[in-house]
């Protein structure tokens, strides 16, 4: 990612790309293992992009910011975490300074557009438990997508922004068989800033927000159910129940994100106190990326639609005709 520093004191003349000391069979599998990690994400992501796009009941605000998020997810599995993971095994980065360039742009892109995919959520469910009459007639799928085309444009504007003001891939920066970014000490702060202490706080106090909101809902429903079971209460009762549901799930979806982003955070900010190893760093990458993989398991363990989607796309009947107005959510 763009924020750390690395120091690299002895200069190109005397780096080697170091020799991995395992067995052949170990440094398959290493390889095996590599490639199942990123065919997981790519198949898990894309069965997310496929469900939301074909089925139209899926069709909502909430879901087109899961679209939005599955498609970062799908292409960090597809262009970031291979050449990392054979950065790994390899102790070498062998694809050349141009390609390093395009990955620390790929890679700061989808990092910032998971980190604010994310916030959208926050602010969503924040929109749709406070005031849910309002979120319901203001809130459509034509606004939100508006709202994602315009973040994914506002990111690569920044990110392009940073890439050609804050960094240094020339000179001693660009050792063969290394593939390192250097970044000024101002636009580690605006970096900072930028990607983790604004979002961080927004998620932080709106989910927080919703947390109390959902308590007081809670309240309102045993007193509601306590008093009468008239039908349009029940409807009532029924849509609150659904926001808070789909807050938990949410509110799950954004924790993990958070325990994969700190670690990689904190050791970025140490930049300054600490060494930054190389191997350390490219290990809480795989860290970081790996949320990409284990987002869909959190839609098939916390959404019933999502596994009746999946059963329906891997047995083909997507294919069937009408196949998109089939009731997935009952």
């Amino acid at each position: 990612m763009n924020l750390t520093e690395f120091n690299q004191s002895d200069g190109c003349d005397h780096f080697s790309c170091p020799e991995r000391s395992v067995s052949p069979a170990v440094y398959i599998l290493l390889y095996v293992c590599s490639a199942a990690v990123v065919f997981l994400t790519m198949c898990g992501n894309l069965l997310i992009i496929i469900s939301v796009l074909h089925f139209k009941q899926l069709h909502t605000p909430t879901n087109m910011l899961l679209l939005s998020l599955a498609v970062s997810d799908f292409l960090v599995g597809a262009l970031v975490m291979p050449p990392v993971l054979i950065w790994m095994i390899e102790l070498c980065w062998i694809f050349g300074r141009d390609f390093c360039i395009s990955f620390w742009f790929i890679d700061g892109f989808l990092t910032i557009i998971s980190i604010y995919t994310i916030t959208l959520i926050a602010v969503d469910r924040y929109l749709a438990l406070s005031n849910p009459f309002l979120y319901s007639s203001r809130v459509s799928v034509r606004i939100t997508a508006v709202v994602i085309v315009f973040d994914w444009c506002l990111v690569v504007a920044y990110n392009l922004t940073f890439i050609y003001f804050s960094g240094n891939f020339t000179g001693s920066v660009m050792c063969p068989g290394e593939c390192l970014f250097i970044v000024n000490e101002v636009w580690s702060v605006i970096d900072l800033v930028v990607l983790f202490i604004f979002p961080l706080s927004v998620i932080i106090i709106l989910y927080t927000l919703v947390f109390v909101i959902a308590k007081k809902h809670a309240t309102a429903i045993r007193e509601l159910n306590n008093h009468t079971r008239r039908k349009t209460q029940k409807i009532t009762s029924y849509s609150i129940k659904s926001e808070r549901k789909a807050a938990k799930v949410l509110g799950i979806l954004v924790s993990v994100f958070l325990v994969c982003l700190l670690p990689y955070f904190i050791y970025s900010l140490l930049g300054d106190v600490i060494e930054i190893q190389t191997e350390t760093f490219q290990k809480l990458m795989i860290i970081l990326y790996f949320n990409s993989t284990i987002n869909p398991v959190i839609y098939a363990l916390f959404y019933p639609w999502f596994r009746r989607c999946v059963k329906l796309t891997v047995t083909l009947q997507i294919f069937q005709t009408d196949s998109a107005l089939i009731n997935v959510l009952s």
